[in-house]
């Protein structure tokens, strides 16, 4: 009796540990039952031990010890042993809490004082307590061998129910090191450190079938194209970097629209009507460079204030008389395209005004320089004060005074002499005119 209380103790202290399955595939169990005998009757305990092996989903192998012990009417306390190779034959898949199987197998009966080959098969079930921890249960028919007792010859069959629990051992391979075995692992090489499921596959919180370890938004269910995230507005911005979330716009803008085309987002854009192509400040709104209240684009000349009514250009008011004799006219002078030099031809024309300054020390001359419409008109402006400079240069080197020569009037493309659309007509829009005045 020791013994089997001791026996009890172990099974108890062990059932916490793993029953057999496809990744324990070693388990040893043991239990207690009752068996009786078809032919004479009569009652006994039944201990019993066996050692398991994984087979395939369906059948495992096992190693198994009866023994037929207390059993009403008899002196011995040791009735039978009958080691066993079974096979068990499963009858539901690992999924289920609930197994039950079939169990048959060849035996070695040693009854007594008789011993003898023999068999048993039966039926059972084992309820998973833990996902590796089983308690079982099984009826099972033991088959006797022949025996003689007094004079006669017998076959005593027997018959047992036995309840116990079974105990896994044995390390399962897992090659991702994920903690779910390889048998069961449908993503076998998730990489290391990455939350997963119990199919082994990456977590997926939002289900959107981007995993949350590259999801940029593991909890909002959004696109593969952009790592998990939605896009409300479906312009190709996910919404967390999406300055207007709801509204499709421009990738260059944070997924804001620019209706006017002039890169300031309609959000920001104070004036959403610019026409395209205008160029536009900050605020989208078009360039004043002069503060005169005329925009660059219409302004004649737009780095000097003047009024609207005169395109955005000063008006020269006069101190002084025009002269109007003919010998004070000196016709402009024309330059190069793209060029400021005074060309060689032209110097005669300087030569008469130089003249007529040193020999009328009460006149003045005023410059006005101007260019053709290639190019912008802030470089046309630069370009007109460039010339202007060099026929003041020209004058001075003549011997005239530079107090002699009164204003100087870059104004680029403004005022044309002739057409732009020719080459004739831009030679004589690139020049330099002169006003020779006679002060009061």
């Amino acid at each position: 009796m020791k013994k089997l209380l001791l026996l009890s103790m172990i099974l108890a202290f062990t059932a916490s540990l793993n029953a057999q399955t496809v990744d324990k595939k070693w388990g040893i169990g043991g239990g207690f039952g009752a068996y009786g005998t078809l032919n004479n009757g009569g009652l006994g305990l039944m201990p019993e031990l066996y050692l398991s092996r994984y087979l395939s989903p369906k059948l495992d192998f096992i190693l198994k010890t009866e023994m037929g012990v207390y059993r009403s009417g008899l002196n011995s306390n040791l009735d039978l042993v009958n080691p066993f190779l079974n096979l068990r034959y499963k009858l539901s898949d690992e999924t289920k809490k609930l197994r039950p199987y079939l169990f048959a197998g060849p035996g070695f009966l040693a009854d007594n004082s008789e011993t003898g080959l023999n068999f048993d098969l039966g039926v059972g079930g084992k309820y998973y307590v833990k996902p590796n921890t089983a308690l079982y249960l099984e009826a099972g028919y033991i088959n006797g061998i022949k025996t003689t007792s007094k004079g006669l010859t017998e076959r005593e069959n027997i018959w047992k129910v036995t309840a116990g629990i079974e105990l896994g051992f044995g390390k399962a391979k897992d090659s991702d090191m994920d903690g779910v075995s390889d048998n069961k692992d449908k993503c076998p090489d998730t990489p290391t450190g990455v939350a997963v499921d119990v199919n082994g596959c990456p977590v997926d919180t939002d289900g959107d079938g981007v995993a949350d370890y590259i999801d940029d938004c593991p909890t909002v269910a959004g696109l593969t194209s952009l790592k998990g995230c939605p896009d409300s507005d479906k312009d190709g911005i996910a919404d967390k970097d999406d300055a207007c979330p709801e509204i499709a716009g421009l990738v260059s803008l944070k997924g804001c629209p620019d209706s006017d085309g002039d890169g300031v987002a309609d959000k920001d854009d104070k004036c959403p009507d610019t026409p395209k192509g205008w160029k536009v400040d900050a605020s989208g709104c078009p360039f004043d460079t002069d503060k005169d209240g005329v925009i660059d684009e219409e302004d004649n000349c737009p780095t000097v204030a003047g009024p609207k009514e005169n395109k955005g250009c000063p008006i020269v008011e006069k101190t002084v008389e025009k002269a109007v004799a003919p010998e004070m006219m000196i016709e402009p002078v024309y330059f190069d395209y793209d060029k400021s030099n005074v060309r060689v031809v032209e110097k005669a024309k300087i030569n008469k005004l130089v003249n007529l300054l040193k020999t009328n020390n009460e006149y003045k001359v005023i410059l006005s320089g101007f260019a053709d419409n290639k190019g912008t008109e802030e470089y046309n402006l630069k370009l007109s004060e460039r010339r202007i400079n060099s026929v003041v240069n020209a004058i001075k080197s003549g011997g005239v005074k530079a107090t002699r020569v009164s204003k100087e009037n870059p104004l680029g493309e403004a005022n044309p002499a002739a057409t732009n659309d020719t080459e004739e007509g831009r030679a004589l829009n690139r020049r330099v005119e002169f006003e020779v005045i006679k002060t009061k």
